[in-house]
């Protein structure tokens, strides 16, 4: 079952992510998608994550799909023009990929290579826009394809934003790409409950699908950075203090991933769940939920 079956279905829905490493010896990465497997409905592939120059995700995405696996293509904004998206578009349908993730992307400074130049002539809202003039047979300026994609659409947003305004801005955005025809939405890692709920009760009646984020807890450092240079990302001190206190520092991360996903089960249509590294602790995680 692929994901766009997964969301039909109505089943609490499982996706992870992969980001590709900075270089060609992808071995180890299919050896970790190959974890993955069996145990969720599609795997993202991220784009140059970070803004660090890395394998590309059309590259990986493809492979992904000679293994059986449903992959999630993640497309940025920043590196191209209209023509080099739309053409890389075409080309991920044609290499059997089939779900994209519409993403506006990090500034080129954030990375390893701070000279680039960005391009960001699309964002996320007018990349999904673009998706589906393909998907109805033409391009952005009205040319009928010979042949044409059916994405699965989808986007991100952040249920934890640092206030009230902040919220209804990233509301906002989430009704503007439902326009443009995201059918799903990945969010940000959570790790308050409660303003994960608060969050989903402002959205009750959009017509998309929600699966929440969950970012494995490394470390207090980890948690210390995030805090203080993610926005929108908020560890609370108990889960710090749990973390602090643990003999068994991966032990006590997956305990507080399962906790969350437990917590997330009545609240939203399934999890995303982003690893770091950490592949093979996803299924020990999903069996001890019941996933």
């Amino acid at each position: 079952m692929g994901l766009k079956q997964a969301l039909e279905s109505g089943k609490f829905v499982v996706t992870a992510e992969v980001a590709p490493g900075k270089g060609t010896d992808v071995s180890h990465l299919l050896e970790d998608a190959a974890i993955l497997k069996d145990r969720v409905d599609a795997v993202n592939v991220t784009d140059l994550q970070s803004s660090v120059m890395r394998l590309g995700s059309l590259a990986f995405s493809h492979l992904l799909t000679d293994m059986g696996i449903d992959p999630v293509y993640q497309l940025t904004c920043r590196d191209r023009n209209r023509l080099a998206l739309q053409s890389d578009l075409l080309s991920a349908w044609a290499l059997g990929i089939k779900n994209v993730l519409a993403l506006t992307g990090d500034h080129p400074c954030l990375g390893d290579h701070p000279e680039a130049r960005p391009v960001f002539e699309l964002d996320s809202v007018s990349l999904l826009e673009t998706i589906g003039k393909l998907n109805s047979g033409s391009d952005m300026a009205g040319n009928e394809l010979k042949g044409k994609p059916d994405f699965l659409s989808g986007a991100v947003v952040n249920p934890g934003a640092d206030n009230e305004a902040a919220l209804d801005l990233q509301i906002m955005k989430m009704e503007k790409k439902i326009e443009a025809g995201a059918r799903f939405f990945q969010t940000q890692g959570v790790y308050d409950l409660d303003i994960f709920e608060k969050f989903i009760k402002r959205v009750e009646g959009l017509d998309t699908k929600i699966l929440g984020g969950i970012i494995l807890l490394k470390s207090v450092g980890m948690a210390r950075f995030m805090n203080k240079n993610v926005a929108g990302v908020f560890v609370p001190e108990s889960l710090i203090q749990e973390m602090k206190d643990a003999k068994d520092k991966v032990q006590a991360s997956m305990n507080i991933a399962g906790r969350l996903i437990k917590g997330m089960k009545d609240l939203c249509d399934g999890v995303h769940i982003m690893p770091l590294g950490w592949e093979s602790k996803i299924p020990p995680i999903l069996d001890e939920v019941g996933l």
